[in-house]
């Protein structure tokens, strides 16, 4: 058996098998940190080149630049020299040239524009509502410097944009509003010190005072980034009173067609409910968990992602939020996407799943009735090794809180031949969930009266081959954990006078309440 702290620390991630009423919910949070931080390749915290969908047709300062555009004609000394000049056209020409430099794909000098001591310029040119061409060109090149580094957004921050951008949003013209929308995106990107920062600058408020009926979709698209990262980051998580804000617009967004809004007020859900019962909580109440569930069939996988994510957050809740999920049916849809053609997704269903499996028996029975089984064992013999993972946790979860006749129907279904075959991995935390798996049937074996013939089928599978060789492991906890089952269901003599038929697949646990049979 495992060492008792190596057993401890594991049972403590299971909903029903711990001891600590406090511990009793977490599960598998660390082990899912991998999973829940993934979305920082998708989806980028901070954005440089994106189009305005609300600059106006006749507006010379268009967006539509291409990459190899020809390199302006002032240099940086001009541009200093145009910015600092009295002329507002000269001013206005230096801020377009600072952003067009800026806006370059490859190495823009953000450092240059900082260490010209521009930064004041821009933040001032903010303020003018009556120059709304030196206003946008300037508001366009801070949030460009705010596409930075955490280093380059600190300096925008510093030199007093934040209650500028804020004031900008209420900008009676269209592609300016839109231009701060995006700036406080970039800032708000950076990390929760600066979210916090505008939160306490009421910068919920004013962006949604742009929604309405008549916004753009584009002008929308951006408003849902900005709100998803403001929603994003749990070292501190965002302020519930902010969360509670927020939340009827995502709602709202959530029930709206476009893919891009979809995806990023599915990415702010995923955030919130990355917690405690307490957010997750804040979040089932809104009612949008069946949304969400009918949003993980959505055909954009970009759509589709947070959803799974979203719903893998919930289920990783108290039995009450995992059952509004089952209720919404996510049994349903989760074995399609085990099934689905890219492993990242194969992994989250797996990893929601595992989730699901840590519930009561009753959960577990909803599991089996909704036919997840197969998949499962499908995942194990043929999912990529992250993917592998996640349904091993999901055994073990099942074979801890299952009763005796849902453990023999998770044998009859080929998961302890499958997790058997796993025992050859080289991660050793893996080790020592399947051995724990083995170890809880085993258990459900003893309480039949069954565990020599179970022995015998853990032998003729390879596992007991497989067990004795793990006895050599580096790792100390699964030295511990193979020789525990070793001297316990494999002693010398036990199980030698026991003579089954070659041909015979069925090996029966019987007991007086109870017959089921372990087929292969």
């Amino acid at each position: 058996m495992p060492t008792k702290n190596v057993t401890d620390e594991r049972l403590s991630k299971f909903k029903n098998k711990g001891k600590d009423p406090t511990k009793l919910r977490e599960k598998r949070i660390s082990e899912c940190v991998e999973l829940r931080k993934a979305h920082k390749n998708e989806n980028f915290l901070k954005r440089r080149n994106i189009t305005l969908s609300s600059l106006p047709d006749e507006e010379a300062l268009s967006p539509d630049y291409a990459s190899d555009e020809k390199v302006p004609t002032l240099t940086i000394e001009d541009i200093i020299q145009a910015v600092n000049s009295d002329s507002r056209e000269n001013q206005t020409r230096g801020c377009q040239s600072a952003r067009k430099l800026l806006s370059q794909e490859r190495n823009p000098p953000l450092k240059e524009i900082i260490d010209a001591g521009l930064l004041s310029c821009f933040v001032s040119f903010l303020g003018m509502d009556d120059e709304p061409a030196l206003q946008f060109e300037a508001a366009w090149a801070l949030t460009n410097i705010a596409s930075g580094t955490s280093w380059h957004t600190q300096q925008v921050v510093e030199h007093g944009a934040v209650p500028a951008f804020i004031s900008l949003l209420a900008s009676p013209m269209l592609h300016i509003s839109e231009q701060a929308v995006w700036a406080l995106g970039n800032i708000a990107g950076d990390g929760p010190a600066y979210r916090d920062i505008l939160i306490d600058c009421n910068v919920i408020p004013a962006l949604l005072a742009r929604i309405s009926p008549e916004t753009p979709v584009g002008y929308l698209r951006n408003l849902t980034w900005t709100l998803s990262n403001l929603c994003r980051n749990k070292n501190p998580f965002p302020p519930i009173s902010a969360v509670q804000q927020v939340l009827p617009s995502l709602i709202q967004f959530l029930h709206l067609s476009d893919k891009d809004i979809l995806s990023d007020a599915c990415w702010a859900i995923s955030y919130l409910t990355d917690g405690d019962n307490d957010r997750i909580d804040v979040v089932v109440k809104t009612g949008i968990v069946p949304r969400l569930v009918q949003l993980m069939s959505h055909n954009e996988l970009s759509v589709m992602t947070p959803a799974l994510r979203s719903i893998g957050n919930i289920v990783s809740g108290s039995d009450l939020q995992t059952q509004t999920a089952i209720d919404a049916g996510v049994l349903n849809i989760l074995p399609q996407l085990m099934r689905h053609s890219k492993a990242s997704v194969q992994k989250e269903a797996a990893w929601a799943l595992s989730n699901i499996a840590a519930g009561p028996c009753k959960q577990i029975q909803q599991l089996i009735t909704c036919g997840m089984l197969p998949p499962l064992v499908e995942l194990l013999r043929n999912g990529d090794f992250k993917t592998q993972r996640e349904a091993v946790w999901a055994v073990t979860n099942f074979t801890s809180g299952g009763t005796v006749e849902q453990v023999v129907q998770l044998v009859q279904s080929g998961a302890l031949e499958a997790i058997i075959n796993l025992l050859q991995v080289k991660d050793a935390k893996v080790i020592l969930v399947i051995l724990d798996a083995i170890n809880n049937i085993f258990m459900a074996a003893e309480k039949l009266g069954e565990t020599e013939k179970l022995s015998l089928l853990v032998e003729e599978l390879g596992g007991l081959d497989r067990i004795e060789m793990l006895q050599n492991h580096d790792n100390d906890a699964v030295y511990q954990a193979a020789h525990g089952l070793i001297e316990k269901y494999f002693g010398d003599g036990e199980i030698e006078g026991l003579k089954v038929d070659s041909t015979e697949n069925a090996f029966v646990f019987q007991s007086p309440a109870t017959q089921k049979a372990f087929e292969f």
